[in-house]
């Protein structure tokens, strides 16, 4: 079935996932919710993907909860269904149950999600930014909470994740005030990681995510993602004693073994083909020339220096 809210498009090893209620302001409905999950779910799926991006279309990124959306739970209270989802999450093995809650599973999925700010996000729409791993905005962009203006408190998850992005001062004023602040002051806060122009925007978020997804270990950025996630749980003694990056659900190694190979192959081919277009014998005798060489099940060292 098409989707009706969202649309999923996959160019260069990214896949896109924009929210497409445009004349809405890309409000949030339960239909979107389900199909943003089952999007992340298809991407994390994909070996053809390595980086995912989540944006809105038009002018604005999400402006919170459809108005539908509260009107429902305010007469009606949450259903069955949706309280379960809410509160116990969908079980997924190997993940903390504080990561697999609605809205919370950002940092489950095992790839970068990268939030492309094209306008402005508030309310619930800024609790799914804070999930994202990284926060990029246009300069149109205006991010608010808005929660104390509606005699609300800060759900789902927000009192936790926005003190760990932007410190407890921050967060508070945030929080208390409910005011609209510009791109410029997220990121002096620390909310969002660059501001990009309006114009030409969405080519320079796929431009940084082309340039992970082609240039970077796909089992480095699996591994690195659930360490930073897990180590926000653990003293850092524990994560200095773990040996194994925590790939104890690591699939088959000869299965890692290939993927390094192959990522290193397209690395190589990505780097020469901005230069001339290289055919394989070619790429073959400049992993030979540089002393490239597999050690052991999914460890690849380049030039002798031992990076994996």
């Amino acid at each position: 079935m098409a989707n009706q809210e969202t649309l999923y498009d996959v160019a260069d090893r990214v896949a896109t996932i924009t929210l497409n209620r445009p004349d809405k302001l890309n409000a949030w409905t339960a239909t979107m919710d389900g199909e943003v999950r089952a999007a992340m779910q298809e991407a994390e799926r994909d070996d053809g993907v390595r980086v995912i991006v989540l944006t809105g279309a038009g002018r604005g990124f999400c402006a919170g909860a459809d108005i539908s959306l509260l009107s429902t739970v305010a007469t009606r209270g949450l259903d069955k269904k949706s309280r379960v989802q809410a509160l116990a999450g969908t079980k997924r093995k190997g993940v903390r149950p504080d990561f697999q809650k609605k809205y919370s599973y950002f940092p489950a999925v095992e790839k970068p999600v990268i939030a492309g700010i094209n306008g402005p996000v508030v309310g619930l729409g800024l609790v799914i930014i804070l999930y994202c791993d990284l926060r990029f905005a246009s300069d149109a962009a205006r991010f608010g909470t808005a929660f104390a203006r509606r005699g609300l408190i800060a759900e789902y998850g927000m009192a936790w994740m926005l003190p760990r992005i932007v410190g407890i001062s921050n967060a508070l004023d945030l929080l208390y005030s409910a005011r609209m602040i510009d791109a410029q002051e997220a990121l002096r806060m620390g909310l969002v990681n660059q501001i990009f122009p309006q114009d030409g925007f969405s080519a320079k978020v796929h431009e940084f995510a082309c340039d992970i997804a082609l240039n970077v270990s796909p089992r480095s950025l699996r591994v690195i993602k659930r360490q930073v996630y897990g180590a926000m749980f653990e003293p850092l003694a524990k994560q200095r004693n773990r040996t194994q990056p925590l790939d104890a659900d690591a699939r088959d190694r000869r299965a890692e073994t290939e993927s390094a190979r192959g990522w290193l192959v397209e690395s190589v081919f990505a780097e020469r083909r901005k230069r001339c277009r290289a055919d394989e014998p070619g790429v073959r005798a400049a992993l030979r020339n540089h002393g490239s060489k597999l050690h052991g099940p999914g460890s690849v060292q380049l030039l002798g220096t031992g990076h994996r």
